[in-house]
C-alpha cells in the first residue's frame, strides 16, 4: 500500500469527500460573476448564429460539433476512434445523409447513445439505472481492454479506487475516491440534489434549482460525480456527459422554444482535451481541497467560454462551406473538380484543427479525381483562374489550397 493510499484521520482529511462539511459544496458568486457574464455572452452569440443560418446547416453544425466532442471525450481517456466512424454514427441520429457512411462500431456507437440521450432525453429523470445503462453502453463486451469489469452497476471492489500515473512500483496516486462501500450512498445523494436542482421548464413555477446558476450546476456535477469515481471504468465520460445533460437542461430552462437539434454544441469536452493538463490540475486541486470549489467552478466556465467561442468558428465555416458552394455553382466545375473541392471543404481550415494534409498537389488530385496527370494540371489551373483555388510554390513544391477567405491549409507534409 503506498503512503497515499493510506487511511486518514477525519481530523485531517486529505480528499474532499472526507471534509467535514461534503457534500455541501459552496461557490464565491462574487468572483464567478465576471466569468458567469461572459459566459452568457458567448453562449447568447453562438445560439444566435445557428438561429441565424436555419435550420438545415445547424444540424450541419450539430454533427460536427457532436462528432468534435465525441472523439475528445475518448482522447481523454486514451481512446481513439476514426473520425468517420464517429461522424457517420452522428449523421445517423441526426438524420442527415452520409455519403461516407462507415460501418458501425460498438463502442462508438455506445459513446454515441450516452451522449444522445444525456442531451436529447435531457428532461428525463436522471436515476442510478439511466446511469448503469450509460455505462454498459460504454462497454459493450463487458472488458475494458481485455481485461473484465463490472458493468451496469456501481463498483463493488475492495481495493482502493485511484488515480494513478507513473510506472510500475514507482506510482503516484493523485486522488483516492471513496471506498465501494460508501458508494451506493453517496451516489443517493448525488441523483438527488441532481433532481432538486433542476431547472424549472419554461413557464413552469421556479423549484429549488432557480437559485442554482445552470452553469455553476454542470461544474458542480461534474466534480462531484468525478469525485464519487462510483463506476469501475468510465467515470470521466459519464462525468461529461453530465456536464453536458445539466447544460442542455439550462439551455432548455433559458430558451422559449425547444432547441432545432438535440446535441452538445458547447464544446467542452474539446477544450478539456486542449488544455488536458489544466484540466486535471484543477480536478485534482478540488477533490484534494475544501468544500469552497469556486476555483474550480471559475475553471469550468471559462473552459465554457473557450468552448462557445470555437462553436463559433465551427459555425462560421459551416457558412463559408454554403458560399463557397455557390460559387461553384456559378463558376460551371466540372464533376471531377466537384469532387476534390468538396473533399477540401470537408477537411476545413487549420484554424480549427482540419485542413488538408501536405496541402493540394497534382499527384494528389490525379488520386482523387480519379484522372490523368495532364487532365489534373489542366483541372487546378482552371479552378485556379477561377478563384475557386489558390496556388503557392513552384515545380514540386507547387502547393493548391480552397480559396474560403480566411482557411488556410498546411503547405508542406
Amino acid at each position: 500500500m503506498t503512503p497515499d493510499s493510506t487511511p486518514h484521520s477525519p481530523s485531517r482529511p486529505r480528499y474532499l469527500w472526507q471534509q467535514p462539511d461534503w457534500p455541501a459544496l459552496v461557490v464565491d458568486g462574487a468572483v464567478l460573476a465576471p466569468a458567469l457574464e461572459s459566459a452568457r455572452v458567448e453562449q447568447g452569440r453562438l445560439l444566435g448564429l445557428l438561429d441565424a443560418i436555419g435550420l438545415v446547416p445547424a444540424q450541419e453544425v450539430a454533427r460536427d460539433l457532436w462528432a468534435q466532442e465525441a472523439l475528445a471525450t475518448a482522447q481523454i481517456e486514451g481512446q481513439r476512434f476514426e473520425l468517420q466512424a464517429v461522424r457517420s454514427s452522428v449523421a445517423r441520429r441526426l438524420g442527415l445523409d452520409d455519403a461516407a457512411a462507415s460501418a458501425p462500431d460498438r463502442s462508438v456507437e455506445g459513446l454515441v447513445d450516452v451522449m444522445q440521450d444525456a442531451v436529447a432525453q435531457c428532461a428525463a429523470p436522471l436515476d442510478a439505472d439511466r446511469l448503469w445503462r450509460w455505462q454498459s453502453a460504454l462497454f459493450p463486451g463487458g472488458t475494458s481492454g481485455i481485461q473484465r469489469i463490472a458493468v451496469g452497476r456501481w463498483r463493488d471492489h475492495a481495493d482502493p479506487m485511484q488515480i494513478v500515473s507513473g510506472p510500475l512500483g514507482r506510482e503516484v496516486v493523485h486522488y483516492e475516491a471513496p471506498p465501494s462501500r460508501q458508494v451506493a450512498a453517496e451516489m443517493g445523494r448525488f441523483l438527488a440534489w441532481f433532481e432538486a436542482t433542476r431547472p424549472a421548464a419554461p413557464g413552469a413555477p421556479s423549484g429549488s434549482g432557480a437559485g442554482v446558476n445552470g452553469l455553476v450546476r454542470a461544474a458542480l456535477a461534474h466534480l462531484w460525480f468525478e469525485t464519487v469515481h462510483p463506476f469501475e471504468d468510465g467515470n470521466g465520460r459519464l462525468g461529461r456527459a453530465l456536464a453536458d445533460m445539466a447544460l442542455a437542461q439550462d439551455l432548455a430552462h433559458r430558451q422559449a422554444a425547444p432547441q432545432p437539434f438535440s446535441a452538445p454544441i458547447f464544446g467542452v469536452a474539446l477544450r478539456m482535451l486542449v488544455n488536458r493538463g489544466a484540466y486535471y490540475d484543477a480536478l485534482n486541486a478540488a477533490q484534494r481541497g475544501t468544500t469552497d470549489v469556486t476555483a474550480w467552478v471559475l475553471w469550468f466556465v471559462q473552459t465554457f467560454v473557450q468552448g462557445c467561442i470555437a462553436s463559433q468558428a465551427v459555425v462560421r465555416q459551416v457558412v463559408d462551406k454554403a458560399a463557397f458552394r455557390v460559387r461553384m455553382v456559378q463558376a460551371g466545375v466540372n464533376p471531377r473538380q466537384v469532387k476534390v473541392l468538396e473533399r477540401l471543404l470537408a477537411a476545413g481550415s487549420v484554424e480549427l484543427g482540419g485542413g488538408f494534409l501536405g496541402g493540394l498537389t497534382a499527384d494528389k488530385y490525379t488520386r482523387l479525381a480519379s484522372t490523368s496527370k495532364p487532365t489534373a494540371t489542366r483541372d487546378l489551373a482552371d479552378l485556379v483562374a477561377k478563384g475557386l483555388l489558390w496556388v503557392s510554390g513552384q515545380g514540386k513544391a507547387t502547393r493548391y489550397g480552397i480559396a474560403v477567405p480566411g482557411w488556410t491549409q498546411p503547405a508542406v507534409e
